[in-house]
């Protein structure tokens, strides 16, 4: 596997990874509305691609697939860490999260999925609150987390 940063040209393989990535892993702590909410079909790819030049991004590539992706801010906020289904606990996740903490001084913040809530505390992360926040008139739940840096 090989890190390296995001290019415009990875967008659409990255959405079909979210999208797949969110209806296949997270259907067990999600209802089928929720999912759609939170990864509809119809994302603004344009919006994604902004989002993404904005901030660093890395994605993990295995023989020439994007099997991963993440995102960080120079404020410390993790947006998006996802891994394509099948790749899931072969430590992809892990390289990508520890290679954006490295990006950034000081505290790391994410707002984790239930589905992800134990990743990131083995990842040293803690749970802040628990909070419910509406994606597409849907509420899901999910956990603002931090990682102390000092």
């Amino acid at each position: 596997m090989k890190l390296r940063e995001y290019t415009s040209s990875d967008l659409r393989e990255i959405a079909e990874l979210f999208y797949g990535t969110v209806h296949t892993i997270n259907a067990a702590d999600y209802t089928a509305a929720q999912l759609d909410a939170w990864a509809p079909k119809d994302r603004d790819l344009s919006e994604w691609d902004d989002s993404f030049k904005r901030r660093f991004c890395v994605v993990a590539v295995e023989d020439g697939k994007i099997v991963g992706f993440g995102d960080i801010d120079k404020s410390g906020y993790l947006d998006r860490l996802y891994v394509r289904a099948e790749y899931v606990g072969r430590g992809i996740g892990s390289a990508i999260c520890q290679r954006l903490e490295c990006c950034v001084r000081g505290d790391i913040v994410t707002h984790a999925s239930v589905t992800a809530l134990p990743f990131f505390e083995k990842s040293g992360y803690v749970v802040v609150r628990e909070q419910r926040v509406m994606r597409r008139g849907v509420y899901l739940k999910n956990y603002v987390m931090k990682k102390g840096r000092t």
